[in-house]
């Protein structure tokens, strides 16, 4: 008798065993099937992930994961099963409709991207939450919409919604659009009476087409040296896919103070988490002829952007002379209004009123600041002073006043 109790002792420990042993905590199996995911083990993770299905098969944010290690792995059918799964166990959960919506635009299926919004709305209610409205402004910029996309982006960033790229995706989509404009400038420099003052107007008009991108036309006017001068130059900004653009400068001029003829070019390629980086070169034939060789990092960080430029300018025999530039804006209401700071040394390559070999050096600061003031209208106003390294022993200070409208059609 005690024989069989003992055994039946031990088979219900046994049993309880088993049984604490088949049970599991998802949240813990979420936690581990994510690290797996994020690590790029798909298959393990999903095996995890899946066993907890098993048990929850309404677990949204397991059904979420599964559905976000498909769509990364490009397998977009797969994971809009699951996220829809997702989204009919939790109608409320903002983040089913987050990943569904980021896999559509991935697969290009622009169409249901918008059936997944209007089913955010019906049970979100509208506005829809600002993540969600920044997936809308994005599923716009995939089909083309640029307006439209930055509507949407402007008013997120007035009502301080945090990412990282927005500022960014901002620039971007004013490439895009078609902005119209027409825009005068007006540049004061004094040299503390070791020359005569300078007086520079400048006109352009700007456009956009699908060849070109925006497209530039410029006619700069300036009085120096007891002369007078015209400039003409082009620009352009052609697009090469939704990551990269390029710059593209043509120009001319019979007086002395202008190059007579300068051409550049830059790529621009846009990186992840906010970075920009770009490379180029401007061909400046002054009375002597100049290339320089440009190259710089930006970052978008909240409402700043940062940028950091190396100019390299080969010289006569082995000399070679480097100038460098550091830009700090800080963005206000709008992806227009903004203050800006520099500090540089050395000839800029775009600064076209410059000869680089009538310089030895150059430290300088510059200030301003650019507002959008209605939706046509643009100013801004800059300052900057300069420390002129003219040869050994030779200085010379330079103030400088800039002031600029524009009008927008």
């Amino acid at each position: 008798m005690q024989k069989t109790i003992t055994l039946l002792v031990l088979a219900f420990v046994f049993s309880c065993a088993l049984k604490a042993q088949d049970s599991f905590d998802p949240d813990v199996l979420l936690a581990q099937a994510r690290t797996l995911i994020l690590d790029d083990k798909y298959i393990e993770g999903r095996k995890i992930a899946f066993r907890a299905l098993s048990k929850y098969p309404d677990y949204a944010d397991i059904l979420i994961l599964v559905g976000r290690s498909y769509a990364w792995e490009g397998k977009n059918d797969s994971a809009s099963i699951y996220l829809e799964r997702a989204i009919i166990a939790s109608p409320d959960y903002v983040d089913g409709y987050s990943a569904y919506l980021d896999n559509l635009s991935w697969a290009e299926q622009y169409d249901k991207a918008d059936t997944v919004l209007a089913k955010a709305r019906t049970n979100l209610g509208a506005p829809l939450p600002n993540e969600l409205r920044y997936k809308e402004s994005r599923l716009f910029y995939y089909k083309e919409e640029y307006d439209a996309a930055y509507d949407i982006a402007e008013d997120l960033f007035e009502k301080k919604y945090k990412s990282d790229d927005l500022l960014d995706y901002m620039q971007t989509l004013q490439r895009y659009r078609r902005n119209n404009a027409v825009g005068a400038t007006y540049d004061y420099d004094s040299f503390e009476g070791d020359i005569s003052s300078w007086n520079t107007f400048s006109f352009y008009a700007r456009t956009r087409t699908k060849l070109t991108g925006t497209l530039i036309g410029r006619v700069t006017q300036s009085s120096r040296y007891d002369d007078n001068g015209t400039l003409f130059e082009l620009d352009a900004y052609p697009s090469l896919g939704k990551k990269m653009y390029a710059y593209i400068n043509i120009g001319g001029s019979s007086a002395s103070f202008f190059p007579e003829f300068r051409v550049g070019a830059s790529l621009y390629y846009n990186l992840p988490k906010a970075w920009e980086i770009d490379g180029g070169f401007r061909y400046l034939q002054f009375s002597e002829t100049t290339t320089i060789y440009t190259a710089s990092v930006g970052k978008y960080v909240g409402n700043w952007w940062f940028n950091l430029r190396g100019n390299l300018i080969p010289g006569t025999g082995n000399s070679l002379g480097i100038s460098a530039n550091f830009q700090a804006r800080y963005y206000f209401k709008t992806g227009e209004d903004f203050f800006s700071a520099q500090l540089s040394s050395g000839v800029s390559p775009d600064e076209e009123t410059r000869d680089p070999t009538q310089l030895l050096n150059s430290y300088r600061v510059r200030v301003g600041y650019q507002q959008l003031v209605t939706q046509r209208f643009m100013v801004y106003a800059f300052s900057g002073y300069s420390h002129d390294e003219l040869g050994p022993d030779r200085f010379r200070n330079n103030l400088n006043f800039s002031l600029g409208l524009e009008y927008r059609f």
